[in-house]
């Protein structure tokens, strides 16, 4: 296996994790059960799962209105789409940036 379809995998394992975290405290909700924490739900966003947060949030509707989660989980988004588009963007400035840390020596 492939080091991309690797990350590919674990990525979307990470998200399947995330969005059943999710459906899982809304069943607890629900029933009045043990709920899974809220740090814990946003440690799974953190760590790659955002994108299944988010449509866990929009088909699930769950946590839509909670405060801060709302606004944490929405930062993660944010500072996970910032990484993305540095490392999309790294073939175009990275030859710079290297060529002007070796002129700096």
């Amino acid at each position: 296996m492939t080091e991309n379809l690797t990350a590919v995998l674990l990525i979307l394992l990470i998200n399947a994790l995330t969005f059943g975290a999710f459906w899982w405290d809304k069943d607890a909700a629900r029933k009045g059960q043990w709920r899974v924490p809220e740090s814990r739900l946003l440690w799974l966003a953190l760590i790659g799962g955002s994108p299944g947060a988010v449509l866990a949030q929009r088909f699930l509707r769950h946590k839509t209105r909670k405060e801060p989660f709302r606004t944490q989980l929405m930062l993660i988004c944010a500072m996970h789409a910032v990484a993305l588009a540095v490392w999309f963007s790294a073939p175009l400035w990275a030859p710079i940036a290297l060529a002007a840390l070796s002129f700096a020596h």
